[in-house]
């Protein structure tokens, strides 16, 4: 029974010793990826008189933190809070909160951080003259061992921080809301796709003067490193640059930026865009005041160099600009021709004459049509500053200048004009009013390059035109009639000469080869003529001179011809008696001339015949039943005829001629 007692007594005072010891809590284990903040109980000291943290070992929280391992403490006066150690992902932003440290001055939204930026001691933090409240400073990726009673990490994930009374969960997650909504964990990225740059407003610093309405550029010059603050991303350097809160004039362009978005926030605008075919007339709202660089003669306000306050006397060329356009604003003129339709029906692609309708007009003979019209107009780029200044913007000069000028321009026609002769003379009146209104568009700063002028129209409901057109119509009809019937005389006419031709060719062939022959046989003739005239010429001028020399020969043979021709024919005429004595005598002995003759025939027509061949009898006779005797043919007759009378005259002739001779 003693023994019992003992032993119960024994585990009595074993539990009461665990119980103390763990109530104690003199030994507690922190795992390594944790920290122990560690809460002093009470202290020979006391406790401290301000602020959160025990910098000389008062009682309250202790600046130092406890890492990995066991560690012993004095019983019954320490309280260990187990934190996880603060983890920022990669591309994120983790912000700082201190719950103690030096109050912020009347004008600071953030704590500065100029003296110093280490939270993971916080001795040296607040030793230093650390702020309490929002740091200006970020934590960047990486895991930190951070003292959680003196600071609040809030990541987009998790809040890190021993909260000490209940509403600060309440309080750090709408703090951590407002960051999100900022797009604050994550880093600014602007990529070249997105043609956008970054509008930055400033939340800490000093405020703008009265004559400022955004912030101008500060640190910007890399090469001084006090004050280069590298757009935004260190706000000590911005501050100590002279930065001021605002809408500042340095935007942001492509590129990746880790900004604190307590500190300033970022609006994402489109860049400026200037086609070709445009210029950008700028007008700055901020910048330093300079000299009109307008000139003398130009009434109508002030043009400034870049970089001032006012309208620049250089435009923007085509192409894309990182303007900042809150800091001023900048006019699209059209550098190409643009026309501008006074019809309501019809709107050009660039709007600035969605506005304008046609032209109401009064004629000298009071109808009221209204005239559709078409301006082409363009603008110098380098007055388009000049146009601005004067106008404020083109659809102003449009609707508030050109319009009212054009329709009192072609009012002022009309009224001199009756409606017919409106229509007819639309070319003169188009061609005047070029020239007219171009030296007055001239006074704008304005060229212009054409007038077109379209058709009067009668206004809804009223037909009086339509049937002034119609008569006009008719009597075009009727001229045309008549000029149709004339063209078809004439061409009737043509076509009646068109046959004839036709005709005419196709015998041309025939009329063409005899038309030639006759010229050829034209020529032929004259070309005998020639010929024959030539000889005949040859033949005088031959015969002349053969003329005269024979005449000469003849002259000289005359003598010697009578002298010779004496003896001949005293020779002639003796051989003649001697002849003629001698066939006497042979006609004598033959019986007389008759038979002389008959014997010659005879003898001579043998002689034929033997060299001939012919035959004397025909081998074939027919006889056509005359007497006997009869149709003994030729040969019978010749003999028969010899041998008659007439053969005897015949054969007595020459004797005859013989004797007249002599």
């Amino acid at each position: 029974m003693d023994n019992m007692l003992v032993l119960g007594a024994s585990v009595a005072v074993a539990f009461v010793v665990v119980f103390l010891f763990i109530a104690s809590r003199c030994v507690r284990y922190v795992g390594n990826n944790r920290v122990a903040v560690v809460e002093k109980m009470w202290s020979r000291g006391g406790s401290i008189s301000g602020g959160l943290i025990a910098l000389n070992r008062e009682a309250g929280y202790q600046p130092q933190v406890l890492r990995g391992g066991y560690h012993f403490f004095v019983p019954f006066q320490y309280r260990v809070h187990t934190q996880p150690l603060v983890t920022i992902r990669q591309g994120q932003i983790g912000y700082i909160f201190a719950r103690d440290g030096a109050p912020l001055g009347p004008t600071q939204t953030l704590a500065s951080n100029l003296r110093t930026a280490d939270f993971l001691d916080v001795s040296a933090f607040l030793n230093a003259g650390g702020q309490k409240g929002p740091q200006r400073t970020i934590l960047r990726e990486g895991t930190y061992a951070i003292n959680l009673a003196q600071f609040v990490i809030i990541t987009r994930e998790h809040i890190y921080g021993l909260m000490l009374d209940r509403n600060d969960e309440q309080l750090f997650a709408e703090m951590q809301s407002l960051i999100e909504q900022r797009d604050g964990f994550g880093a600014v990225v602007i990529k070249d796709a997105s043609d956008q740059i970054g509008i930055v407003t400033v939340h800490d610093g000093p405020a703008l003067t009265a004559d400022h309405i955004i912030a101008p550029e500060v640190g910007i010059d890399q090469a001084d490193s006090a004050t280069f603050h590298n757009s935004f991303q260190d706000p000590e350097k911005f501050i100590a640059a002279g930065g001021r809160r605002g809408r500042q004039l340095q935007v942001l362009v492509e590129g990746s930026y880790f900004i604190n978005r307590l500190f300033a926030t970022i609006e994402m605008v489109a860049k400026t865009v200037i086609e070709v075919g445009h210029v950008g007339v700028v007008i700055s709202y901020t910048g330093e005041d300079s000299a009109d660089t307008s000139g003398e003669d130009y009434r109508h306000g002030e043009l400034v160099k870049r970089g001032s306050r006012g309208v620049w006397s250089e435009p923007l060329l085509p192409g894309k600009y990182a303007f900042n356009t809150y800091a001023g604003k900048i006019v699209i003129v059209p550098t190409t021709n643009f026309i501008l339709k006074w019809d309501q029906d019809t709107t050009g692609q660039h709007k600035l004459d969605e506005n304008l309708s046609e032209v109401s007009l009064i004629t000298r003979d009071a109808f009221e049509p209204t005239l559709p019209l078409s301006v082409v107009v363009h603008i110098d780029y380098r007055k388009a500053p000049l146009v601005i200044q004067r106008f404020g913007d083109i659809k102003k000069l449009v609707e508030q200048t050109l319009d009212p000028m054009v329709s009192a321009y072609f009012k002022n026609v009309a009224q001199k004009k009756t409606l017919i002769e409106l229509l007819q003379e639309r070319s003169d009146i188009q061609e005047q009013a070029g020239h007219e209104m171009r030296n007055k568009f001239n006074l704008y700063n304005l060229e212009l390059q054409e007038v077109l002028i379209g058709t009067p129209r009668a206004a809804v409901g009223n037909d009086q035109i339509e049937k002034v057109l119609q008569q006009l119509r008719e009597r075009q009809v009727a001229e045309e009639q008549v000029t149709t019937y004339q063209k078809q005389k004439i061409a009737a006419e043509g076509e009646k000469e068109l046959r004839e031709a036709q005709a005419r060719a196709l015998q041309q062939t025939h009329i063409t080869e005899s038309e030639l022959s006759i010229i050829v046989q034209e020529n032929q003739g004259k070309a005998a003529l020639k010929r024959a005239t030539q000889e005949a010429e040859q033949t005088r001028t031959i015969a002349r001179a053969e003329s005269d020399r024979v005449r000469i020969v003849g002259e000289g043979e005359a003598a010697k011809t009578i002298a010779l021709a004496g003896a001949e024919a005293e020779r002639i005429t003796r051989t003649g008696l001697a002849t003629a004595e001698t066939i006497e005598k042979q006609a004598a002995a033959s019986g007389g001339a008759q038979y002389q003759l008959t014997r010659q025939v005879i003898e001579r027509l043998a002689d034929a015949l033997e060299k001939s061949g012919v035959d004397i009898v025909p081998r074939v006779q027919i006889n056509t039943g005359g007497a006997a005797g009869e149709g003994g043919g030729s040969l019978q007759a010749l003999i028969g005829m010899l041998l008659s009378e007439k053969g005897m005259g015949l054969l007595n002739a020459p004797a005859a001629q013989d004797e007249k001779v002599e």
